[in-house]
């Protein structure tokens, strides 16, 4: 097979607006991009691999030929590369997950029209509203339309010459109210369509243009005296302004706008969308992405915006957007608001989308609590600027009593969960006196000394419970060991939780609710809880020694027998001469019996 020559390819590729697409040596269509200058966006691809992510990487080393379309303009490009990830799929281009049908309401294109929910478009001459992301909406709406309205259920065909011809009878949807009887000519046709467009604008958002136009009708009513009607307008403007509290109202200056938001993690996007007309949100949805060749959001909001536009049948010229998305569209207006109704808009959206994210991530790691460790450690490796990801992380704490009983702790956390088996600590041998950086210095020392000589794994990530001064301690250590280099040390301050670097005069402060923080606080609280424990037996252990050590004839090799035995100094007082015996000779049995019988 002859290897792909992408310098060959590259020079037919010309400076233009269109597509491109990438085959792979089995001819299979694997990815198709966009560009507003061909050749530069495709020649990005072929660099040095240290410049590429690894899924990119991946896809460069599959491309086997390279197919290009131009086109006029960059919101043809577009609008193109929407259409034909659709019809193709690619491996490596982003689809988005949701792929429901979602209901309609249609104005049926017939005699006396009518209005009912549907999942099939049929491109008949009728008017179709929505779709409808949320169906509880869409049936909201329609049992507004019909107790505002009594519109025809049945589906005769209602044409003025079968009416003449007396073929139909009303039914019992005439009898309690429900419809005017057309099939027998007790409705009029333009009675019939007066209310269908009363509920065309308040299927299109205006309901504000229904009830300015009730309300006329209703002073009109009441200027004639007819109060029966008037009351029975009136009930129609309650319920109106019922339906209308209901409703998400923003500014009536705000007309056919679109609002799209984004919030991603590393594997998945999730992309919110507000529809408002005439100052009213009529539609929201919110469609997940997963990611393919580690895509920023503004790709993922380019490739997720014309898609969505489709699905609903968006006509906007405007579009709020969080960020500038660099498209050149023609007639469509891009909007990035800094302040104002629009502004909030686009936060309640991006409220909507970590909303959507929270809880669909949180489903995920039920199902696969892998998921949420590797999200946190990704998470860690960005937070702490590391070049791995932080699946074996270490820990430091020291403990003393008034300078005397110095000890280390360590414990280890693996995919940002404790590991207790791998806990140690360390009784301190080469420090006198209260010195918190020698003894830290010990440790870090000692612990990484025995790594290596035993041939272990060194961990990715050390955290120093202390300031700089532990924290240089603790390098001075692993400098003398030579793996300074190899793995990652900060320190963390417990006063203000700051974070250290080694060499770094100013500490790093991550947000007080962020995971990585979390992990860090749990990694120092383990630490501190495991070191204080082991601290007090000793010096317990330490206390009692010295004690039993007062008695003629017991050494400290005898006491800690002692204290293995019988785990405390009240119950070797309270011990038989024969349970003595045990671990005494019959001369220091004596000795004991007559210490504590004097004491």
């Amino acid at each position: 097979m002859t290897k792909f020559d992408y310098r060959k390819a590259l020079e037919e590729i010309p400076h233009r607006p269109g597509i491109y697409q990438y085959w792979d040596a089995d001819g299979e269509l694997i990815y198709i991009g966009k560009a507003k200058d061909l050749r530069n966006r495709v020649s990005s691809y072929f660099v040095k691999d240290s410049q590429l992510n690894g899924k990119t990487r991946v896809l460069v080393r599959k491309i086997n030929r390279i197919t290009f379309t131009i086109v006029d303009t960059e919101i043809d490009a577009w609008l193109l590369e929407n259409s034909l990830i659709k019809k193709h799929q690619p491996r490596y281009n982003v689809m988005l997950k949701d792929d429901k049908t979602y209901p309609w309401i249609v104005i049926k294109n017939e005699p006396f029209p009518r209005v009912f929910p549907t999942r099939k478009y049929i491109k008949d001459g009728s008017r179709y509203f929505g779709p409808y992301a949320s169906v509880g909406m869409m049936h909201a709406i329609m049992d507004t339309i019909r107790e505002l309205y009594p519109l025809r259920t049945c589906n005769l065909a209602l044409t003025p010459e079968n009416i003449s011809k007396g073929k139909f009878k009303v039914c019992l949807e005439y009898q309690i109210g429900n419809c005017k009887g057309p099939c027998e000519g007790y409705q009029t046709e333009e009675d019939y369509e007066q209310n269908l467009n009363d509920i065309r604008d308040i299927l299109s958002g205006k309901i504000g243009v229904v009830i300015r136009r009730l309300k006329n009708e209703l002073d009109k009513a009441a200027a004639e005296l007819k109060f029966e009607y008037a009351h029975h307008l009136k009930n129609k403007l309650d319920l109106l302004d019922r339906y209308q509290s209901k409703s998400t109202v923003v500014n009536s200056s705000i007309t056919n706008v679109d609002v799209f938001s984004i919030a991603s993690d590393q594997s998945y996007a999730f992309v919110n969308y507000l529809k408002v007309m005439n100052g009213v949100i009529i539609q929201t949805q919110t469609v997940e992405l997963k990611k393919r060749l580690d895509e920023s959001d503004a790709e993922l909001l380019s490739l997720a915006i014309p898609e969505i536009r489709s699905r609903f049948n968006s006509t906007s010229k405007e579009i709020i957007v969080p960020f500038t998305l660099g498209i050149d569209a023609g007639n469509l207006k891009f909007t990035v608001p800094k302040q104002g109704e629009k502004k909030n808009l686009l936060e309640l959206s991006l409220k909507n989308a970590l909303y959507f994210k929270k809880e669909r991530l949180n489903q995920y790691e039920k199902l696969n609590p892998e998921l949420k460790a590797e999200r946190i450690l990704t998470q860690m490796q960005k937070d702490l600027r590391m070049n791995v990801l932080p699946r074996h992380i270490e820990c430091f704490d020291n403990s003393n009593f008034q300078g005397k009983y110095p000890v280390s702790a360590i414990v280890v956390f693996r995919d940002a969960k404790p590991f207790k088996k791998d806990y140690r600590h360390f009784n301190v041998k080469t420090v006198e006196g209260p010195n918190d950086f020698a003894t830290m210095e010990e440790a870090v020392h000692r612990r990484y000394r025995r790594l290596l000589d035993e041939g272990q794994t060194l961990p990715q990530l050390i955290v120093i419970d202390g300031g700089k001064g532990q924290l240089s301690a603790a390098l001075k250590s692993l400098k003398l060991l030579g793996i300074d280099k190899q793995v990652t040390v900060i320190g963390i301050a417990k006063r203000l939780e700051e974070l250290y670097y080694p060499g770094d005069q100013y500490p790093l402060y991550l947000d007080k609710k962020s995971e990585t923080l979390k992990v860090i606080q749990h990694l120092r609280d383990e630490a501190h809880r495991f070191g204080i424990t082991f601290h007090r037996k000793q010096r317990s252990l330490k206390t009692f020694r010295t004690e039993l050590e007062n008695i003629p004839g017991i050494g400290r090799t005898t006491a800690e027998k002692l204290l293995k035995a019988f785990r405390s100094v009240k119950k070797i007082q309270e011990a038989t001469p024969e349970q003595l015996r045990e671990v005494l000779n019959e001369k220091q049995v004596d000795a004991v019996k007559g210490y504590f019988a004097s004491h």
